[in-house]
């Protein structure tokens, strides 16, 4: 075959050649540029949250098998993200097309000296020396660049570069000595530099007007086709050389294997036919199976919509049955109330009447009250803004608090009750005492509801150490009650808003259904846990669990006398625990749980007093304090009741030789409390250390702030039977000046509403607390509306002592000025 034929094969051969590359190097410059905007995208976010974090849009890049990632400033400045630092060779057309919003490929080395190639796009995004940044910069490795373009293949006739203008390369230098395809060329052409010179001068100048170019070089008998063309995207240019002696060889070899090429090209072909075949039959199956798997996902996503827009249906029944049960709640005690007023003044000439109308309003008003209590605590939980205010709080008050609550309602409906305490490990813990109380009140108010007449609720509580907790305490609080009971199916929903068990009984008690949701959410928020047991006929029984922090322990009152002590009891445990707690106090004791036992052991002269409960086994406690008056006449060892009230037996315990009463339940402080007084009034003289602490309020001086005038009226008569005085004033700047004027000592307590004209609570509260005398420090008891949790939080910030919550209750006064009057 000619040279010529050879020559133009050549030259066809080169530029469908070059086609193919140029158009196989602008398809993967596409897809790498389409790929560095998605990470752009990843950078700028979604619009709402901010932009991306470095780490999504390392894992973007890295998940792309970028090699490295960076922030390009508007400078020039490159910020890594991920990968070697790198350095722009010729950064400055790049950078120009970048500040004009295009899209753009480049060249850099790494640290350790490899080629990169940079693919960068417009994205605006923080840089950490502060401003934005230009545009995202993605690399790939330029022997991954060549490997793509095939520019290396051991099985091509020809053999590719990619270059700049100047000569260096971008690519394909990988086996080449030479830093420059200029100089390469010119060491074709060795020993005839100006012919060399020649090809490099015309190569450089159709690359400068951005034209292909085509050559055919020939050095002695070795001629090789040079052909030149611009590449997108970027200032390069690929460089094709097909070596003529390659082409020839590959001609004349082609006549020979002719028949053999067009049958392996045949079975090559039938081949590929086949696999296609299949791959599609492959990728059938596989979309038949995408499919089946996407029936499914959508039934089941069809099966979760129905079953929430069956929830929602049941929660939005639930509520409108609420609401409708509510209103009709509501409307019951005021109908009560406005009814029974209007009777009243009807009735005023006969005040027997008029006395049973104002009991059934005042019934009526606190059944109404807790309604609203239960509707403003279930929006607060169901809305998420309930907090708890933590402070060191005194089991045994919250206790004596909650049974003093009680007590009404118990007698009210002839109900036997009892509180006990046992194993008591810390009475100071850190919780928050007004949830607490809300909680065992809930409990106890439904087991007071829900039990007959001559029935009976207990309240319980005990402690257990927690070895992996040392400065925690596990407390428990049982309440039990012999009432109606409740079905196994309802226990498993009784802590799900608005239930309530559908039986006549219950249908006919009011209530809002939601004490107990309440209670729950308590307890989950203190994080703890509550259980139910109960049998229906029978009685139930709720398990409360917190476990709570210890607070420093109180200091002990003075030393006891070296008494020998008798605990008799028919509650074993209760014995053995207040025998723990009198040895904790330096009192020597033993227990039993029969009076004939205790007769025996009190007639051996062993005991010089005898803590006495009310139900041994063998007889009550007055009979058993009666026969150890008539056993040991007046020398005998002084006897002291326990119980939980006594207001209805103390004469006829007195006529049988008791000496005094303590209050249950028992705590380490209770005993000693009421040892104490004892030991200090003398055994026949002892009275209940109850109304030893109700004389403590006779005769204080109180001073009480409120605007409003007829709930001062309404506080004036309320709190008259405690024998306070009260002074007023009608807002916080007349309490300031009230206060201030008045001799040091002169007020024992403030009673301080919050929200008051000229100026409120805190101001008021805040003024005194900064004035320069001795009792400054003076206890200031919040009196207000405001009754969540946080109100409480912020009225004790604010430097108030305490807090009460409208309307107003004369135990809870009485129990919160106890605490601070000494």
């Amino acid at each position: 075959m000619s040279e010529r034929t050879i020559e133009d094969i050549g030259t066809a051969y080169m530029a469908g050649m070059n086609e193919q590359v140029s158009l196989h190097f602008e398809t993967i410059i596409e897809l790498r540029l389409t790929m560095a905007e998605s990470i752009a995208h990843i950078a700028a976010g979604d619009g709402n949250s901010g932009y991306g974090p470095k780490e999504e849009i390392e894992y973007g890049a890295r998940a792309r098998h970028f090699l490295c990632a960076a922030l390009y400033s508007p400078s020039g400045e490159m910020e890594m993200i991920y990968g070697d630092p790198l350095e722009l060779k010729h950064p400055e057309p790049f950078l120009e097309s970048l500040r004009n919003g295009e899209r753009k490929t480049a060249s850099a080395v790494d640290s350790g000296g490899e080629g990169v190639i940079l693919f960068g796009v417009p994205c605006e995004y923080p840089m950490s020396g502060g401003g934005t940044s230009l545009a995202m910069v993605v690399g790939l490795s330029t022997r991954y660049m060549g490997e793509v373009l095939f520019l290396d293949s051991d099985d091509s006739l020809s053999y590719s570069f990619v270059i700049r203008k100047d000569g260096s390369y971008v690519v394909g230098n990988e086996k080449d000595a030479h830093e420059n395809y200029f100089d390469r060329l010119a060491s074709v052409f060795e020993g005839q530099d100006q012919e060399a010179a020649s090809y490099i001068d015309q190569l450089a100048e159709a690359m400068g007007a951005n034209e292909d170019y085509s050559a055919i070089l020939q050095n002695g008998g070795s001629r090789r086709h040079l052909y030149c063309t611009s590449l997108p995207y970027c200032d390069w240019y690929l460089v094709t050389v097909l070596p003529f002696d390659k082409l020839d060889s590959a001609i004349a070899g082609m006549s020979s294997h002719w028949l053999i090429i067009v049958y392996a090209a045949s079975s090559a072909i039938i081949a590929m036919l086949l696999y296609i075949f299949f791959q599609y039959l492959k990728l059938f199956r596989e979309q038949v199976s995408e499919l089946k798997r996407m029936n499914a996902e959508m039934d089941t996503a069809r099966k979760d919509a129905e079953r929430a827009r069956k929830e929602a249906e049941q929660a939005n029944t639930a509520k409108q049955d609420f609401l409708s049960s509510m209103s009709h709640d509501i409307r019951t005690p005021m109908n009560a109330i406005i009814g029974m007023t209007s009777l009243a003044i009807d009735h005023a000439d006969n005040p027997g009447q008029v006395q049973d109308y104002l009991r059934k309003i005042d019934l009526s008003s606190k059944h109404l009250l807790g309604l609203i209590n239960d509707v403003l605590d279930i929006s607060k939980i169901e809305s998420g803004k309930m907090a708890l205010n933590l402070e060191t709080v005194s089991l045994r008050e919250v206790m004596d608090c909650v049974v003093n609550m009680m007590q009404p309602q118990v007698k009210a409906k002839n109900q036997q009750f009892d509180a006990a305490a046992y194993e008591i490990l810390s009475e100071d813990v850190v919780c928050d005492s007004v949830r607490l109380n809300q909680v065992l009140i809930n409990l106890l108010g439904n087991a007071v509801k829900f039990t007959p007449e001559n029935g009976s609720v207990e309240v319980a509580v005990y402690q257990e150490a927690l070895p992996e907790a040392p400065s925690r305490v596990r407390t428990h609080f049982l309440v039990k009650d012999t009432g109606i009971g409740m079905s196994q199916a309802y226990q498993k929903v009784i802590f799900e808003s608005f239930s309530r068990e559908d039986n006549t009984r219950v249908q006919k008690t009011e209530g809002s259904g939601l004490g107990m949701t309440i209670t729950k959410c308590i307890v989950d928020a203190m994080g703890g846990s509550i259980s139910v047991h109960s049998e229906q006929g029978k009685g139930s029984e709720f398990h409360v669990v917190l476990d709570l922090e210890k607070a420093p322990g109180r200091e002990l009152e003075a030393p006891l006398p070296d008494w020998n002590v008798l605990v008799v009891d028919g509650d074993e445990r209760l014995c053995a625990s207040a025998a723990s707690a009198l040895e904790s106090i330096g009192i020597r004791s033993g227990w039993c749980r029969s009076a004939e036992r205790a007769l025996e052991w009190i007639a051996e002269g062993r005991y010089q007093l005898v803590l006495l409960g009310w139900k041994p086994l063998d007889m009550n406690g007055i009979e058993t304090a009666r026969a150890i008056r008539q056993n040991c006449g007046e020398g005998g060892p002084a006897v002291l009741l326990l119980a939980c009230d006594w207001s209805g037996i103390e004469d006829e315990a007195r006529e049988a030789g008791i000496s005094g009463f303590i209050s249950k339940p028992l705590f380490p402080s209770t005993l000693s409390g009421a040892l104490s007084a004892f030991a200090g009034r003398g055994g026949e003289e002892a009275a209940s250390a109850e109304k030893a602490v109700e004389q403590r309020l006779r005769g204080k001086r109180i001073l009480l702030a409120e605007d409003n005038e007829l709930n001062w009226e309404v506080a004036r008569e309320m709190l008259s039977v405690l024998e306070m005085e009260l002074d007023w004033v009608e807002n916080g700047q007349a309490c300031v000046a009230r206060f201030e004027k008045s001799p040091a000592g002169y007020y024992d307590a403030i009673l301080m509403d919050v929200r008051m004209p000229v100026m409120d609570g805190y101001e008021a509260t805040a003024a005194i607390r900064g004035l320069e005398r001795g009792d400054a420090d003076i206890p200031i008891i919040a009196m207000t509306a405001d009754a969540f949790s946080e109100d409480i939080q912020k009225c004790l910030e604010r430097g108030m002592n305490d807090h009460l919550a409208k309307p107003i209750d004369v135990q809870a006064v009485a129990s919160k000025l106890k605490k601070y009057l000494n």
